[in-house]
């Protein structure tokens, strides 16, 4: 694959790359970087997870190797539960990841209890914190911290230990939602103040909830993978899907970031009295024709019903019986 490809792969629906000149000098010298997204182990895996393992999708295509650090310390000190409830939500986590396509062969899965608690890792957060002002660790919290008003000292720990999880993991691109950009920043900066090259950085959109309101766990406004057919196109069908509406808009996100990566073509089934069904290669073809009402959200909403499901058999039957 050409070095153009491999940069169009790696870039494709990311919000921000930091940067991409530091992003081809690494493809241009090294034919196996190594990216990496951290998850907390917590509750259900849904479309938002779905987007950084999509993006790891396309790293894999253009030559990466791909680390997925099953964050259990850092689902501990942001209040996610105890170790060994934790212990067994990294096990689905691990395991939905697979089931989505994310090619085992290719990645491997680290706990971070496994090297987090070494000598070695302990006094680098502890070298972390003395050049980390408090207000900059609450900062970088504000977006992925479950308690914002009144924190845990925990959760002050929590963005030196991810910083610091991009360098004890040999990573060359960190890769995150715009929600980790803070903590992101926050690595190329100090990291080099203590010997480690800072990373390459790759942020990912925020996905719109289906109420079209922040995606949210305790709101129910997504779609788990652990959704059944029927679920998905109940969701699917009452969802915030406003006509003309191209911005903020979940259901069009869910065809931009996932059904035209997966399949390269949307059809559009409907009956010969709407207009036949319509076949488009490109999500700003598409999106042109719904801005212009060409396009009903009745019709795209079953199209991205049945696509999405097409997309989660496979993870349903491998989770089947549990996890």
């Amino acid at each position: 694959m050409d070095l153009e490809t491999r940069i169009s792969l790696v870039t494709r629906n990311a919000v921000e790359i930091v940067t991409e000149e530091e992003l081809r000098r690494l493809l241009e010298t090294n034919d196996k970087p190594t990216a990496y997204v951290g998850y907390e182990p917590s509750g259900e895996i849904h479309l938002g997870h779905m987007m950084t393992v999509q993006k790891l999708m396309d790293l894999q295509k253009a030559g990466f190797r791909v680390i997925v650090l099953l964050a259990d310390v850092h689902a501990y000190l942001n209040e996610k539960g105890d170790f060994d409830e934790i212990a067994r939500i990294a096990e689905y986590n691990k395991k939905a990841f697979i089931a989505l396509g994310l090619d085992e062969s290719k990645a491997k899965f680290v706990l971070g209890s496994e090297y987090q608690l070494s000598r070695n890792y302990v006094l680098d957060v502890l070298k972390m914190a003395r050049i980390t002002t408090l207000n900059r660790a609450r900062r970088s919290m504000d977006e992925v911290s479950r308690r914002k008003v009144d924190p845990m000292v925990s959760q002050m720990i929590y963005p030196i230990m991810q910083a610091l999880d991009i360098a004890h993991l040999g990573v060359d691109l960190a890769v995150g939602g715009m929600d980790q950009r803070k903590i992101h920043m926050l690595a190329r900066e100090n990291l080099p103040r203590l010997g480690y090259k800072a990373p390459v950085c790759l942020h990912t959109p925020i996905l719109v909830g289906l109420d079209g309101q922040k995606m949210s766990s305790s709101k129910g406004n997504y779609i788990s993978v652990r959704d059944s057919a029927e679920d998905v196109e109940r969701k699917i069908i009452k969802a915030y899907c406003p006509k003309g509406q191209v911005e903020d808009n979940p259901i069009l996100q869910i065809v931009q970031y996932y059904i035209f990566p997966r399949f390269g073509k949307v059809v559009v089934e409907r009956e010969e009295k709407f207009g036949g069904d319509v076949e488009y290669e490109s999500f700003d073809q598409l999106a042109s024709d719904y801005k212009s009402g060409n396009l009903h959200p009745l019709d795209l909403k079953k199209a991205v019903a049945k696509y999405l499901n097409k997309i989660l058999e496979n993870v349903r039957e491998k989770l089947k019986g549990g996890d």
